[in-house]
């Protein structure tokens, strides 16, 4: 089988190195991106960041993919603190997810790119390969997260092939086989990503609008594993950074991937979602994030008790703009950080302890304790009260008259 394009040739640029680095996952785009970037005269040294989703033995699997696939060189940097620092710390500041509902799974994309870069750096060379799609978001990511770092250049293999073959998959798949590469039965149906953050599964029914099969599940038990018994955990924030679980001080990484081990079992986490991605499709996932799912609901929970009303009315503006531009690849735009030194700014009372339990499927805050609870010691909603009937009833009266003169003057009118 011929390759489609020459768009990529490694002579194409005249005095330019011929080594390119391969951001990798061992899946199905990047495993097809080496041999048909290396058809095309590279020198193909992969890369692979990571960021948590992946045990011991996957990472060795993908290490060996590598290996099979005949690469240059292969490095695997782990990316878990960084991903916590760079990405969780501010998300859960946030405390928003895109559209509402979706909790940017693939944030990693702005490490991966990184650890590119840095390997680039290495090699002397400012080539920069990855497998994203013409049709998803991560094209933009990866694209702008690179052109905002300096002058490089970009491979994208996948798109390349898409100007000739709209059943891109299907295509990848036999590249592969016809050079004696297989494909793993899970890839061949399903787009997955893994990391600390959580998974994402899309492709085959997912993509059709229809109910996902059994293989379309990641972490999280389905109803009929969840354990019986309840799951209670503590989590204390210090300035709204979760530090400890149940009593034991943790980096960050280490607590989110217990709250996914402890999590997953009881299915927390799970969802399907219909988005509009950056350039203008909707895109349909099942994801999985049961540890940050867990963290934004007992940080919510402390939040809400110790910011002022007026905090807790603005902070989701500056929230979802954050979230837009993390989504949508401005990773880098200085917007970004003026936000982030708001959103710090807004931490800084967010300190104490949440309780959170589940029985499967939901999680709950059922407790919360904080020196800067805003709690009024002579009254309590809907219970008690320090202040009389006169006071009331001339609240209500200053607060709504506005809307009573309206009625006064206009009567019945509509």
């Amino acid at each position: 089988m011929t390759t489609d394009s020459t768009a990529s040739t490694a002579t194409s640029a005249p005095g330019s190195s011929t080594d390119i680095v391969l951001a990798f996952s061992g899946g199905l785009d990047t495993s097809f991106c080496v041999p048909y970037l290396q058809a095309q005269g590279w020198q193909v040294h992969t890369v692979f960041a990571d960021t948590g989703g992946v045990d011991a033995a996957e990472r060795a699997t993908i290490e060996a993919r590598a290996a099979e696939l005949g690469v240059a060189s292969h490095v695997t940097i782990d990316g878990g603190p960084a991903i916590w620092d760079g990405f969780v710390r501010p998300f859960i500041w946030a405390g928003e997810g895109y559209q509402g509902q979706y909790p940017l799974l693939v944030s990693d994309r702005y490490l991966i790119v990184d650890a590119s870069l840095a390997r680039a750096s290495e090699l002397g060379t400012n080539a920069i390969a990855h497998g994203c799609t013409g049709m998803g978001n991560d094209q933009v990511r990866f694209d702008l997260a690179v052109k905002s770092q300096g002058d490089y250049r970009i491979v994208a293999p996948i798109r390349e092939i898409q100007k000739e073959h709209t059943q891109t998959r299907a295509y990848e798949q036999a590249y592969l086989e016809e050079r004696g590469f297989g494909v793993r039965a899970r890839q061949k149906a399903y787009t997955i990503n893994e990391n600390l953050l959580g998974l994402t599964m899309s492709g085959g029914e997912i993509d059709r609008w229809e109910a996902p099969g059994d293989g379309a599940r990641g972490w999280c038990a389905p109803r009929s594993a969840w354990p019986t018994e309840t799951l209670s955990v503590s989590l204390r924030f210090e300035h709204g950074v979760a530090v400890a679980l149940d009593g034991n001080d943790l980096d960050g990484a280490t607590l989110l991937g217990r709250l996914n081990t402890l999590f997953a079992p009881y299915g927390v986490g799970r969802g399907m979602y219909t988005g509009d991605t950056t350039i203008g499709l909707k895109g349909r996932i099942v994801y999985e994030a049961p540890g940050l799912v867990a963290l934004l609901t007992a940080h919510r929970a402390l939040e809400e008790a110790v910011l002022t009303k007026q905090q807790n009315r603005f902070k989701p503006e500056v929230a979802r703009k954050w979230v837009e531009l993390v989504y949508e690849g401005f990773f880098h735009d200085p917007l970004r950080t003026d936000l982030e030194a708001f959103l710090a700014s807004s931490q800084r009372m967010v300190n104490g302890e949440v309780v959170l339990e589940t029985r499967g499927g939901r999680v709950d805050a059922v407790a919360v304790r904080s020196p800067h609870l805003l709690y009024a010691k002579g009254a309590t909603y809907a219970q008690s009260a320090d202040w009389g009937v006169e006071e009331a009833e001339g609240f209500i009266k200053l607060f709504g008259m506005s809307s009573t003169l309206w009625a006064e003057i206009n009567g019945g009118q509509r």
